[in-house]
């Protein structure tokens, strides 16, 4: 009896993690303290946009990366000014753990002056990068 209680028990903590890791993941949201972090190009190993940056942190083995390239080079492409830079988090370690780059794929909107407007950890959704993007232009 026990251990059907610990099974039960297991498998409603493992659905509650995922149900929040569900509606959490790809979601543009502001940290209090990323408006304060301003980066430049010679950190990112890219050149800025003029109105707003695409930052992305990846790794070579995430599958999840290299749609969210996609997506971000799709809306870079679609609005003047935007440039996608892409940072190799392994690569990276130093501005990895500076920023609080937890897992992969990061991604951070910066707007002309390098200041971090938003960020998303996980695969974002095409109309929340489009809607940072509005709001860092």
């Amino acid at each position: 009896m026990t251990g059907l209680v610990v099974c039960v028990v297991v498998l409603a903590l493992a659905t509650a993690f995922g149900l929040v890791r569900a509606v959490c993941d790809g979601r543009m949201r502001v940290r209090t303290t990323d408006g304060a972090v301003r980066l430049s190009a010679a950190e990112l190993g890219g050149p800025l946009g003029a109105r707003a940056t695409l930052v992305q942190f990846s790794t070579v083995f995430c599958q999840p990366c290299r749609a969210t390239r996609r997506v971000l080079l799709e809306v870079a492409g679609m609005v003047e000014g935007v440039a996608h830079v892409e940072v190799d988090a392994e690569a990276r370690l130093e501005l990895v753990r500076r920023l609080e780059v937890r897992r992969t794929p990061t991604v951070l909107v910066l707007d002309a002056d390098g200041r971090v407007v938003r960020r998303a950890t996980g695969q974002p959704r095409r109309a929340d990068v489009i809607a940072a993007v509005g709001q860092a232009v």
